[in-house]
């Protein structure tokens, strides 16, 4: 799974990116600071699943915090896109082009309103922040329509030859990781001759494309600055089909430089941190800022939420673990050492298979490890699900 992390010039993108993965980037309050793509772990937060049978897991990758498992989640930061991104300004064909396979976006937006279109700093709460996010659509939908739109009269001609439609232009988007079946849910009502398909049915046919391959979720960055959170509710109510969450990058990567330094105790997603010895007052002030001013009154910095919701809610994704009835733990010792992050709607041979091309072949029968129950190849799997598959081998 890879999640693209986008937005304009000096709205904190860069900053999210660094707080979610603690990757040694350059960050500046100038456009441009970021010019190649920087790719990065991030983590899910999840219940750690072994703690229901008195134990602690092992993550072969990721890590375990208090009762939380964070699992890994691949993040692509790409350089601030600028209107006509889709015509090369700013480089942006080739940061456009760096998202093709992305599952998802983040769009950081400056909520506070002090980032102009061009990434210039201006005065807090001048700028209004929905014109990001109609300016993000714009340059996608472009994006999708020049790709789609090369060589289209030579592709359409050869539809017309009698092809199957939708698997024809699915087979010329996969590079965006469009589907056949994004392809015939964005053609529903549409002219059977393709040769009919004039420019405004090409842009119809990018824009349902861009939205069903490329989802987007709002990080509305910088609801710390003061009059932020009348901005969030006015976009809330001005783009209900989105899901925009307020949150405060440098508040996150504070947290989390701090907790590194062993100053504080500090979970992400959390509205609270532990105090330890050896800060100064200096410190104690900026983290005690931090607490009151944006965890408790944002419910957290924003940043979980962001990315917790974007992978299970938005790709509507599960994670399940293997394991055994009568132990859990790998040859190694390790306990529920793996995480994997499925499709909703994931059946155990589909699990099987994502373990092993053998084990999916060798499927006997799969065991809920909870409830010790057999259940069978169809059965479909549920979130934090533990499994123990028996094969043939």
């Amino acid at each position: 799974m890879l999640i693209g992390i986008v937005g304009k010039p000096n709205c904190g993108k860069s900053t999210f990116f660094k707080a979610m993965t603690l990757s040694d980037i350059e960050i500046g309050n100038y456009p441009f600071v970021t010019i190649k793509p920087n790719h990065g772990m991030g983590y899910v937060k999840i219940k750690d699943v072994a703690k229901e049978f008195g134990k602690v897991s092992n993550p072969r990758e990721g890590f375990v915090l208090g009762d939380n498992r964070f699992v890994p989640v691949e993040l692509l930061d790409v350089a601030g896109l600028v209107p006509g991104a889709h015509e090369g300004k700013g480089m942006g064909n080739q940061f456009l082009d760096d998202l093709n396979q992305a599952d998802a976006l983040i769009h950081v937006i400056d909520i506070s309103g002090s980032t102009n279109e061009k990434g210039e700093s201006v005065e807090a709460l001048s700028y209004n922040p929905s014109e990001d996010i109609r300016f993000l659509e714009f340059e996608l939908d472009m994006w999708y329509l020049r790709i789609i739109k090369k060589g289209w009269e030579k592709f359409a001609r050869s539809l017309a030859s009698g092809k199957e439609i939708h698997k024809a232009i699915a087979k010329q988007l996969s590079g965006l990781s469009v589907t056949e079946d994004m392809v015939k849910d964005s053609i529903k009502g549409f002219d059977k001759d393709v040769t009919n398909w004039d420019d405004s049915v090409l842009g119809e046919l990018s824009t349902k494309l861009r939205e069903l391959s490329k989802p987007i979720i709002i990080a509305a960055n910088k609801i710390d600055v003061e009059g932020s959170e009348k901005n969030l509710e006015l976009l809330k109510k001005e783009f209900p089909n989105y899901s925009i969450i307020g949150c405060s990058s440098d508040s996150e990567l504070a947290l989390k430089e701090a907790a590194k330094k062993g100053l504080i105790d500090y979970i992400s997603g959390e509205n609270n941190f532990n105090f330890k010895e050896g800060l100064s007052d200096k410190q104690t002030y900026a983290l005690e800022f931090i607490r009151d001013n944006v965890l408790r009154k944002n419910s957290g910095s924003g940043l979980q939420k962001v990315l917790n919701t974007v992978v299970f809610d938005i790709l509507d994704r599960i994670v399940v673990h293997p394991g055994g009835v009568s132990k859990l733990e790998d040859s190694k010792g390790n306990v529920i050492p793996d995480a994997f992050i499925m499709k909703k709607g994931t059946t155990a041979i589909d699990f099987a298979f994502r373990l092993h091309t053998d084990i999916g072949k060798g499927f006997i029968k799969a065991i809920d490890v909870r409830t010790k129950k057999v259940i069978g190849r169809e059965h479909i799997l549920n979130n934090l699900d533990v499994v123990e598959i028996k094969t043939s081998a």
